[in-house]
Parts: C-alpha cells; sequence; structure tokens
C-alpha cells in the first residue's frame, strides 16, 4: 500500500469559493496542493463548495428564480393575455430542484479537483505551528492527522450570528440553511434583521405566499448602499408585502405549540409579534474559533478577522488569509479573486487585486447592485461630485418585459470626469453592473461611456442614459 502523502506545497483550509478557486489556480501553477474542507450536506455526504454553495447564494437565487416563476404565473402573465387556472406550489418540488443545482454545482468543483490532481481532505482543519495543519476527521478515519506545507491559505469562511435573545432549533426559529429546505411554505413568518440576508429571504418567502415582517434594531435599513438607491427600493419591497420595522430591538423569543411570539421595543414602547417561523438573519462572523492554536500566536482584529497585510499575509510568514476570515465585504467573489491572487503570490507571479472595483450585489427582488462610492461617502469627504441617473421607467427593453422599477445612478469627480461609483436598482443588476466595474477598472470617464455605443432596447442602455445626463444630454425622460 502506498504511503499517504502528508506534505504539501500548498495546504488550503475551507473549499468555499475562496479555497477551492485558491486550490486550482494552485494546481494550475503546478503547486502540489491539498484542501481541507468539513463542510456536510443533508444526507450526511461530504459536499464542496462552501456555505455560498450550500446555504447562501447559490440555493437562495435557485430558490428566488422559483418564487419569482410561481408569482409571475399567479399574478402578471394575464396581462400577457396567458390565462393559466389552478395555479398551485409544490414547495417540496422547489427544494429538489435547488437541491440538484447543488449537487451539480459541488460535483463540478470535485471533478476539477481530480483533473488538476488536488488532495481533497474531509475533516476540521486547525493550524498548528510550524505550517502544520491538523485535520480532525467528522466521520470515518478514526485518528487526527498532520500534514505540513511550506504554504497554507486560511479560507474557512464565515458562519451566521446567534442571538442569546432568539435561541435556533432549526424547526420554529430558524436560520438562513432551515430556511432553505422548508416544506411548508409560513404563513407568517418573521425574520430578525433586515440587511442583506433578511431582505433575499423576506422577498422569497413574501412571492411564495407567505406574509413577512421583518425586525431591524437599526435605523435604517443598507446604510451601506447609496441612500438614494435604497429610497427608491423601498416601496418596491413595501409593494411585495414586505412589512419592515426599524429600531426595533427584540428582547426575548417565546415558543408556543404552534406559534413563536417575539418580544421587541422600539421608540413607541414594548411590542410583540406572532409567526409561524423566526428566521435569525443578524449577520454573520469569521471561523477563527478554532481555526488556530493559541501558540501559534495568529493575529486577529477586535472583530475577529485575520489580521493580513495587502497581499492577504498573516503575521505568520508562508500563511495567508482569504474570503470572509478578512475585513471586507463577504462576497464570493472577492473570495475567489483574493484565493486566486494568493495562489500567484506564492508561485512568484507579480500580479495586482483592485479592491475598489469589486461589485456588491444584493439579490433582492428588484435586485441592487453597485461599484465604488455612494454619493454619502463622497460627500462627507468632501469631493466635488456629478451625478447622472436614468429611470428604467423610461427604458423601452425595461417597459417592453414589464420590469421597470429601478434606475441606473453614475457618480463622477466633477473636475475629471472620472467615474467613482455606480449603482443599479432593477431586475438584473447583477448582470448590468459588471459593465461598470469594467468601466471603473479602466478607469473610464462618464464621456467614455456616453461615447460607447448601446445595443437598442436593451436595459444597459440605462448605464448609457445616466452617463448622458452628467452633462443634459439624456435622450429618455427620467
Amino acid at each position: 500500500m502506498a504511503k499517504e502523502q502528508t506534505t504539501f506545497d500548498v495546504i488550503i483550509i475551507g473549499a468555499g469559493p475562496a479555497g477551492y478557486v485558491a486550490a486550482i489556480r494552485c494546481a494550475q501553477l503546478g503547486l502540489n496542493t491539498a484542501i481541507v474542507d468539513r463542510w456536510k450536506g443533508k444526507k450526511n455526504n461530504h459536499k464542496l463548495g462552501g456555505t455560498f454553495l450550500n446555504s447562501g447564494c447559490i440555493p437562495s437565487v435557485s430558490l428566488r428564480e422559483s418564487a419569482r416563476h410561481y408569482h409571475l404565473a399567479k399574478n402578471q402573465l394575464k396581462e400577457h393575455g396567458i390565462k393559466i387556472s389552478d395555479i398551485s406550489l409544490d414547495l417540496k418540488a422547489t427544494i429538489r430542484r435547488k437541491d440538484r443545482i447543488i449537487e451539480k454545482i459541488s460535483g463540478q468543483i470535485g471533478q476539477l479537483f481530480d483533473d488538476y490532481g488536488i488532495h481533497c481532505i474531509y475533516g476540521s482543519g486547525k493550524l498548528l505551528e510550524e505550517k502544520t495543519v491538523e485535520v480532525t476527521p467528522r466521520s470515518g478515519s478514526p485518528k487526527v492527522k498532520h500534514i505540513k506545507a511550506d504554504n497554507i491559505i486560511l479560507a474557512a469562511g464565515s458562519r451566521a450570528l446567534h442571538l442569546d435573545c432568539a435561541p435556533i432549533d432549526r424547526e420554529m426559529v430558524i436560520d438562513s440553511y432551515a430556511a432553505m429546505n422548508l416544506e411548508t411554505v409560513p404563513k407568517k413568518l418573521g425574520i430578525i434583521g433586515a440587511g442583506v440576508i433578511g431582505l433575499d429571504h423576506g422577498c422569497v418567502w413574501s412571492r411564495f405566499g407567505s406574509k413577512v415582517t421583518l425586525l431591524d434594531a437599526q435605523s435604517s435599513i443598507l446604510p451601506f448602499a447609496d441612500e438614494q438607491i435604497v429610497d427608491q427600493a423601498k416601496p418596491h419591497f413595501s409593494e411585495m408585502g414586505l412589512d419592515i420595522r426599524l429600531c426595533a430591538r427584540v428582547t426575548s423569543v417565546k415558543k408556543t405549540a404552534n406559534q413563536v411570539v417575539v418580544h421587541y421595543e422600539d421608540p413607541d414602547g414594548q411590542h410583540q409579534l406572532k409567526v409561524d417561523k423566526l428566521l435569525v438573519a443578524a449577520g454573520r462572523k469569521p471561523n477563527t474559533d478554532d481555526l488556530f492554536a493559541q501558540e501559534t500566536d495568529l493575529l486577529l482584529d477586535e472583530g475577529g478577522f485575520v489580521h493580513v497585510d495587502e497581499n492577504c499575509m498573516t503575521n505568520l510568514p508562508g500563511v495567508y488569509a482569504v474570503g470572509d476570515l478578512i475585513t471586507g465585504p463577504m462576497l464570493a467573489h472577492k473570495g475567489s479573486e483574493e484565493g486566486s491572487y494568493v495562489a500567484e503570490q506564492i508561485a512568484g507571479k507579480s500580479e495586482t487585486l483592485n479592491s475598489g472595483a469589486i461589485p456588491n450585489v444584493i439579490y433582492t427582488d428588484p435586485e441592487i447592485a453597485w461599484v465604488g462610492k455612494t454619493e454619502q461617502e463622497l460627500r462627507a469627504a468632501g469631493e466635488p461630485i456629478a451625478i447622472g441617473t436614468c429611470s428604467l421607467e423610461s427604458n423601452t427593453a425595461a417597459q417592453a418585459r414589464g420590469l421597470s422599477e429601478g434606475m441606473v445612478k453614475i457618480i463622477a469627480h466633477q473636475e475629471t470626469d472620472q467615474i467613482l461609483g455606480i449603482h443599479i436598482l432593477g431586475h438584473n443588476a447583477s448582470e448590468l453592473i459588471a459593465e461598470a466595474v469594467v468601466a471603473m477598472e479602466f478607469s473610464a470617464s462618464t464621456e467614455d461611456l456616453a461615447r460607447t455605443i448601446h445595443a437598442h432596447p436593451s436595459f444597459a442602455e440605462a448605464i448609457h442614459q445616466a452617463a448622458l445626463d452628467i452633462t443634459s444630454r439624456a435622450l429618455q425622460v427620467n
């Protein structure tokens, strides 16, 4: 029997987007690579892809698409002259579709690992001294093993924050993973947190027929997004049926035989909310609790994030951290780019990573996406700015498709015309933002966008018109 390999060029802990991309890029560059991952699926089988694939963005987008089709068939097809009777929802079939998508993508990642000769080790990885990783199997092999490498990449991701006032049982008080595997649509769904995850789930379950109430302790939703875009989004959320209650601090949660009673307080006093299910979506925290032995002296910041330099290297030579473990937006594509960037650093390639041109996307309905700075950030910094906008209500493609909710907003430097931020609310904003990212990556001006010919009719014309609006040349009425 061949001796089990225990020494590698690179070991990666975590097979989410940051980890598996790092592993593939390392292998492409000729590095002997191992990846350690502990995720298990619904059938207790190993699943690659991390939170992003198994209980995050991918299943969420899958369910959102099903919810959109259901809502369209039930409420909007008649506008197109299409009449359908006896429309019903088979939620179990919807969940099975979501699971098939996860299974397929996880399998594709595994196939890439096989193709590139990446050693995949299932278990929990822990950084020890002298660039050693301790692997504790969750099942199967009975003993802990130790592997070593010249370079180690920490990519263990993040997990949902739990609240003492609302302990999760995954039956009535649930987390996002349980929410994506419900067998019936709750008549009343409460959500603690009106941030990215809360709004995402709120849109999905509202489309499926739930009466959704979101409670958030903050005084505004999405404070990191552009205020004008958020203000434009609020009426659409209300029209969808989302009841968003701000400055609402949950104090306790009580369960009865068939309901969850949520006690909360706001400036008007004490209140209670009765729901069938309560989803806790209060944010996420990095998975650093059991990631390393204390004697390694790995440095964390006050938020529990791993401290890194501009090259994603920790205070320990040869040890890197990427993705949700380090500060910055918790985005899959950010983590992937960091993983690829670190792989190239290890291989001795001189590459750059432009953190100022990372797209942000919130998969609500309509979607919100942006790149660069918000108007409030730029005004607070005293930057001289010019703003151009285009309402999708004036976009012919949006009107023809009945998807005219939203707008495009471009912010440029008033003197140089360089684009400083582009913000989009609307259908397929997650796709439209790509043009904005390319423009900013190449330090484009709004005049560059204004002189770029866009197809007509198309949603992308809204970006063109917003660029023209900077100099009052827009050809469509905003």
